[in-house]
């Protein structure tokens, strides 16, 4: 059994991703090692641990049961890291932030760079991700998500600010197709939504209904930035954030401005490392730049630690 142990994660990440081939990227291995060490693991167990439905890789009953225990061991694994993590009082070494565009790509870099000159001794590692990273495996030390902090077992989250969003669109559109004066206007028009995680279309609660919600969806992206560019393109109407506000060209206006849209902004880290040294100050950090920042987020207007923003 020993020998197998190594493919245990494998198996789990299969299941996970349902992909021998995203297995593989996110581990590190090629798609053909990955399906060899699964077949390894089947023909060791003397029956199949995987099958495939709706162009997926599933778990058949047996590989269910067996993934259960992977997944206990996996979460030992994963706590022993975070003890091993959270012994270090050091000061010196890397701390991993993860952030959506808008956030690890725009405004994070900016941030710390006053970080840097501080504590020259921490290294910061930015992943920019739209999913919620799994901070109990240490995908990242700390996360600034939005809504809330998420779900995963033992993590502690602080919700620093709420940060602004409007409908905005471009003037050409608007003078082909009109002006929406009333929310009830949108099913008129063509929009411009994201479609993020679980999230189909990135669009208000408030204005999801039949009525309030554009008849076409001319553009769809996984990304912010597509999508704030195809609303600058002038595709239609989208839900932009008001603190990207700044890079959008004065032919960009905000429609129906008296609507008030936010969403929460946490910062988040696993109870085990929150008290390790590094990692505690550049939460802080990360806390106190957001309340310094909140009119920038919350309206627009000039971010105080760069010009650009």
């Amino acid at each position: 059994m020993d020998k197998y142990w190594a493919d245990f994660p494998i198996l789990l990440a299969v299941a996970e991703s349902g992909s021998l081939t995203a297995a593989g990227e996110s581990l590190g291995v090629s798609q053909p090692t990955a399906g060899r060490r699964v077949r390894a693991l089947e023909n060791y167990f003397g029956a199949p641990l995987l099958t495939k439905e709706g162009g997926r890789l599933v778990p058949t009953v047996f590989g269910e049961t067996v993934l259960i225990r992977i997944r206990r061991m996996q979460e030992e694994a994963d706590a022993i890291e975070r003890a091993r993590a959270g012994a270090d009082q050091s000061l010196a070494g890397t701390v991993t932030l993860s952030g959506t565009e808008g956030i690890g790509d725009m405004w994070l870099p900016y941030v710390l760079q006053d970080f840097h000159q501080k504590h020259p001794e921490t290294q910061i590692e930015v992943i920019v991700d739209q999913r919620p990273v799994n901070l109990a495996r240490r995908e990242a030390d700390i996360a600034i998500r939005w809504i809330g902090p998420g779900n995963q077992n033992s993590l502690i989250g602080r919700k620093v600010i709420s940060a602004g969003f409007g409908l905005y669109a471009t003037q050409s559109y608007i003078q082909k197709h009109g002006r929406p004066l009333l929310p009830e206007d949108l099913c008129k028009h063509d929009g411009v939504m994201a479609s993020i995680g679980s999230t189909s279309n990135f669009w208000p609660d408030i204005m999801d209904t039949p009525q309030r919600r554009p008849k076409n969806i001319a553009f769809r992206s996984n990304s912010f930035q597509a999508t704030s560019n195809a609303v600058m393109a002038g595709y239609g109407i989208g839900l932009l954030a008001n603190f990207k506000r700044p890079e959008m060209p004065t032919t960009v206006e905000q429609i129906l401005p008296d609507l008030d849209f936010s969403e929460d902004l946490w910062v988040v880290a696993h109870e085990d490392l929150r008290k390790t040294p590094r990692i505690r100050t550049v939460y802080d950090f990360i806390v106190k730049a957001l309340l310094q920042d909140r009119a920038y987020f919350e309206t627009g207007t000039a971010s105080k630690f760069s010009h650009q923003l």
